[in-house]
């Protein structure tokens, strides 16, 4: 029997003409009309902002025929139909603010003429227009959803003019929205919240759920809905796996599958009280769409593959450093301030940004009593994606590790041979004041940023039941353990391969766990001399 399609729209209405999978989030969007009239809620790209709003905008201008049969809204919605306004500020990316105003305040004159409105717009700017247009509507009622309201700000990081002008026309725009009687519901999303947009200003009317319990599920897919939902695609994947018939496919063997994919794309949370995380919609969508079009399992990055670099960090990262510490350490502690009341994208704090568009995730609650928070990666692929966009930076040139016939070379190389790989990893570093190798924890902290970005399973100062190993790197048939050893100017060189080869013996890196792989430790001393800066003396642990 074939199974449903998924689809990855950011129209409602799709899912209904072409038999596609819908995970029914019609529950959240129900209770949240029900309790609020404005509202906003930040998300990073690719996590289904837009269909939400999309799923909205449906229910109010058409009701629950026929799109909605079979959700859990279905004989609930009494909501009478009202004409919806949608802005999506992605369609008006341009690089004036004079363009940007013209582009709004035409799309509010074709609503309005919509509504039978002719020439009731006759401003070129969108504060304006959308004045003009309640003044038309009288006490008519209507919708209005933004979408991506800070895209042109990201935009223009690097702008400091440009961006001062695009945020003065968003501010004052929102500020035109402030309290008016024509307007039912009012939703915004955007990847960022920004202090500096009359949005979040002190007075505003618009209700910020970007961290609320109740809504933290409301975009992102839960554990639960993807068994519900995808079940057919998940007795696929284990069928191609397993060699056997989906009928024949376990409870158990689902669950190990979905504890894979959790690896790859779980972990986001949302969520004030860190109680509740999801997956990455787009990533599960295409993983599972995957299985069923290459009948094979394979964890893809979609999350960097599919639409490259953000464009908010790409722009970031050509005016600001980003510091290699953090992939050392599965929490980065953040201020509560700089968390919740950032005030520029200019001048924001650098593990906020990465928290806001998608890279780095909650790891406590949020807790206004105390005065700082813990961030870290979700998940693998969001690492992997960080990893590869920072080594644009951090390397001038790619080494790889995959040969053209398919090779893993760190399955397959020599020790000498992976010491030579890493050295070509250090040198391979653009050395600035910034990215200068100049101790164990910058030495640890590059060939770790390597190897993430390759998606290597690899582990900075893992613990196991005796102490730290400096790198721990899992692959399918071996574990390859780094004590890693800094000499500043080449001196004690062999008193610090000792001490590395006695800490590997005492501490028995890397032995936990090892599930059949082959182990292989390595001590190094790194010679930080200016015409060295190698890895020139190592020994190999028995």
């Amino acid at each position: 029997m074939p199974i449903k399609v998924i689809a990855s729209s950011e129209r409602f209405e799709d899912f209904l003409d072409s038999n596609s999978i819908y995970v029914d989030k019609t529950e959240y969007i129900y209770n949240l009309i029900r309790n609020y009239k404005r509202v906003f809620f930040s998300r990073p790209r690719r996590f289904g902002k837009s269909l939400t709003l999309n799923t909205i905008g449906t229910l109010f201008e058409q009701g629950v025929e026929p799109y909605f049969k079979g959700t859990w809204i279905y004989d609930k919605w009494e909501q009478e139909k009202y004409p919806v306004l949608h802005l999506n500020f992605l369609e008006y990316r341009v690089n004036s603010v004079a363009a940007f105003n013209e582009k709004i305040s035409k799309a509010i004159s074709v609503f309005a003429e919509k509504q039978g409105l002719k020439d009731a717009i006759t401003s070129c700017e969108a504060d304006s227009a959308i004045i003009e247009l309640f003044n038309a509507l009288d006490d008519k009622k209507i919708v209005i959803l933004i979408d991506e309201y800070d895209c042109q700000l990201t935009a223009n990081i690097n702008n400091p003019e440009l961006y001062e002008s695009f945020r003065n026309c968003i501010r004052e725009f929102y500020a035109a929205l402030k309290g008016k009687k024509q307007i039912r519901f009012l939703a915004v999303t955007g990847v960022t919240r920004l202090k500096d947009v009359a949005i979040f200003s002190v007075g505003s009317d618009i209700k910020d759920l970007s961290y609320h319990n109740a809504y933290s599920k409301m975009i992102g897919f839960t554990r639960e809905e993807i068994k519900q939902f995808y079940i057919d695609y998940l007795k696929l994947g284990v069928s191609f796996e397993k060699h056997k018939d989906t009928d024949a496919v376990s409870d158990e063997e689902i669950e190990k599958l979905l504890d894979r994919m959790a690896v790859n794309y779980d972990g986001y949370c949302f969520d004030e009280f860190f109680e509740n995380k999801v997956f990455s919609t787009y990533s599960v969508n295409n993983f599972l769409q995957d299985i069923a079009e290459r009948r094979k399992v394979v964890f893809g990055d979609y999350w960097y593959d599919v639409g490259g670099i953000p464009s908010i960090l790409r722009n970031y990262m050509e005016s600001h450093e980003i510091d290699l510490n953090k992939f050392q350490s599965s929490e980065i502690v953040i201020n509560y301030d700089d968390f919740k009341n950032p005030t520029s994208l200019i001048d924001m704090n650098e593990n906020v940004l990465m928290y806001q568009s998608g890279y780095l995730t909650l790891k406590s609650d949020i807790n206004s009593n105390r005065s700082t928070l813990l961030l870290g990666f979700a998940n693998k692929e969001v690492s992997t994606a960080l990893c590869r966009l920072l080594s644009m930076k951090l390397f001038s040139k790619t080494i790889e590790i995959i040969t053209y016939n398919n090779v893993n070379l760190l399955e397959t190389s020599s020790v000498e041979e992976l010491i030579s790989l890493f050295n070509s990893v250090t040198a391979a570093v653009v050395y600035d004041k910034n990215t200068v190798i100049h101790d164990e924890s910058s030495l640890r902290a590059v060939i770790q940023a390597y190897l993430m970005g390759k998606g290597v399973d690899v582990r900075s100062e893992q613990h196991n039941f005796k102490g730290r190993s400096d790198i721990l790197i899992n692959l399918d048939n071996r574990r390859i353990v780094l004590e890693l050893k800094y000499s500043d100017e080449g001196q004690n060189v062999e008193s610090l391969l000792e001490d590395a080869v006695k800490q590997i013996k005492e501490k028995e890196y890397g032995s936990e766990y090892l599930e059949g792989r082959e182990l292989i430790q390595i001590a190094c001393v790194f010679d930080g001399s200016k015409d060295k800066r190698k890895i020139t003396l190592y020994k190999i642990v028995d």
